[in-house]
């Protein structure tokens, strides 16, 4: 039979193995559990995002730190059709017709990224949405590949209208400016429902560069691509069927 004192000399070992054992199951709890809110936050969010108005990370980020944030939500009615034919026309001319995925598109910059060349383009709608929403604003090819599931369940959630809806009133037009409403307001002292072609292709074609590109006093070379996309627009036949334009 021990005696009390090699009893007493088991129990720190017997302790200092229940320790590192309860370590191992917390942190695997935690990571499940962190796992399981990842997979499961994008379509319980996108749910609640297709009859709330939603906020982007971008503006989540500037609400954190107390910086200005201008956004006015307004319904896709109340977005000048100029301006919904010009972003189709100028960012995801296959906006009605993919889902939300241009894989051929991809596949082409997969191709070039292996020639050891810098990919290009390939960016739908749907996918700047799902970034815009849920992810972070860097060209790492870890936020790139997230975009790409992310953007497949918007399309198989949303409809066209609602992501188009949702991108027009979180696009940023400038520094703090997010949603057409506030960058008509912004850049042209109006209605996002009163601008021009022209404004609206101008403020169309300044979304790759927010902030290089100023809609209101635009340069030689962003006049160019104005121009050029009010010509696209002309010629763009039926690709904005599925908004209604």
């Amino acid at each position: 039979m021990p005696t009390p004192r090699a009893q007493s000399a088991k129990k720190p070992k017997s302790d200092q193995s229940a320790k590192p054992r309860s370590f191992k199951a917390r942190l695997r709890r935690w990571v499940t559990g962190l796992v399981v809110i990842i997979l499961v936050l994008p379509p319980v969010l996108t749910l609640i995002y297709s009859i709330v108005p939603p906020v982007s990370t971008l503006m989540l980020g500037r609400y954190a730190q107390l910086l200005w944030v201008d956004r006015q939500w307004v319904p896709l009615e109340e977005i000048s059709p100029h301006l919904i034919r010009s972003v189709i026309t100028s960012e995801d001319s296959k906006f009605c017709e993919i889902g939300g995925v241009d894989w051929d598109a991809l596949g082409k910059q997969i191709e070039v990224l292996q020639e050891g060349e810098r990919p290009r383009g390939a960016s739908t709608l749907t996918m700047q949405t799902a970034k815009n929403l849920f992810l972070w604003n860097d060209r790492s090819f870890v936020r790139k590949g997230l975009e790409i599931p992310l953007a497949v369940m918007l399309d198989a959630m949303l409809t066209k209208h609602r992501i188009l809806e949702i991108y027009l009133n979180i696009a940023e037009w400038g520094e703090g400016i997010f949603g057409a409403e506030a960058a008509a307001q912004a850049w042209f002292g109006k209605s996002a429902k009163d601008l021009s072609r022209v404004e609206a292709a101008r403020l169309a074609t300044s979304l790759p560069n927010p902030f290089l590109r100023n809609p209101a006093k635009p340069s030689r070379g962003h006049r160019k691509l104005a121009a050029t996309n009010l010509s696209r627009v002309k010629v763009a036949g039926n690709i904005f069927e599925c908004v209604g334009e």
